[in-house]
């Protein structure tokens, strides 16, 4: 895998994107441009952090008791799930939300966007012991464009000659005020899948509120979302396309004290997760030379 000097000589940008090399070993991608701040580690394509510059308080929410370790996942951030999401249908031994979080990848792309904002393009490096997991031809990229706005488009391309079927999430964690303080608007109307206490289909009534444990996979949706946060006074908006779940989670006290990485002893409360997915009912089906891509949208909103 190339340094991070190599990466800032072939990728770098002055006065906008440079790459570090963490106490890990691991390699940070770090974005500061006019309008925005963010880092991202190159394990796993996992954007860390982003911060608008018309925002005080970030909007992508990182734990303060976060590690970063070769072959583990980091807490927070946007960790890209992929090619199965949740636990793998048929091997238990294998991890839970795929391997694309916990593996190498390598920059592709870098650039300055027309408006000003920055994108970098990270793919997904095969391995033999990934494709014991994974036995099927195909590329997966992630570009990320880094501006007043943050953009991710997760594409999964077969470069071989049969299909395969996917499920996969970008599982943003979100800064907010206090957990009590906040909801989600535009799933009104919508079936979700409750995996709270069993797994049972429900149908959302009105806003999302949050008083104890919530895993719900909102499906067969392609609408947006709104985290609506009285304690800080902004709305996060989420745009999407490429996608027909949304996944919505707070682990809540129990199951945060059981973590052990979210920020003691009460960092739960200051994260959501609203995360773009294709699950259980929305898994994608990717034929032979064909691309599938998730896109998403977050924009931060002061009130």
């Amino acid at each position: 895998m190339a340094t991070a000097q190599q990466l800032n000589t072939q990728f770098g940008i002055d006065g906008q994107l440079g790459f570090r090399e963490h106490d890990s070993g691991l390699v940070i991608a770090e974005i500061s441009n006019p309008q925005a701040t963010a880092s991202l580690c190159l394990q796993g394509a996992h954007l860390m952090t982003w911060q608008p510059r018309n925002q005080s308080v970030p909007v992508v929410w990182l734990s303060r008791d976060a590690k970063l370790a070769a072959g583990k996942s980091i807490r927070g951030g946007v960790p890209v799930c992929w090619p199965w999401f949740g636990a793998h249908a048929s091997e238990p031994g294998f991890p839970a939300h795929g391997y694309a979080r916990t593996v190498p990848w390598q920059v592709v792309e870098s650039g300055v966007e027309p408006n000003g904002a920055t994108h970098l393009t990270l793919r997904l490096v095969e391995s033999e012991k990934l494709r014991a997991q994974w036995p099927f031809s195909c590329t997966l990229d992630l570009t990320v464009i880094v501006g007043e706005a943050l953009r991710m488009e997760l594409s999964t391309e077969n470069t071989g000659e049969a299909g395969f079927v996917i499920s996969e999430a970008l599982h943003a964690y979100f800064q907010i005020g206090d957990i009590g303080a906040a909801r989600v608007s535009g799933l009104a109307g919508c079936d979700y899948w409750d995996k709270v206490g069993g797994s049972t289909l429900k149908r959302q009534d009105g806003a999302i509120q949050f008083a104890g444990e919530t895993d719900r996979v909102y499906i067969n949706t392609a609408a947006g979302c709104v985290i609506e946060d009285d304690r800080l006074k902004r709305r996060i908006h989420v745009a999407k396309s490429g996608s027909l779940s949304t996944v919505v989670w707070t682990p809540w006290t129990a199951k945060a004290d059981r973590m052990g990485d979210m920020g003691q002893p009460d960092g739960w409360r200051e994260m959501l997760c609203v995360e773009s997915a294709n699950a259980i009912d929305n898994i994608v089906h990717v034929a032979a030379g064909t691309r599938h891509t998730l896109i998403v949208e977050y924009r931060a909103e002061s009130l």
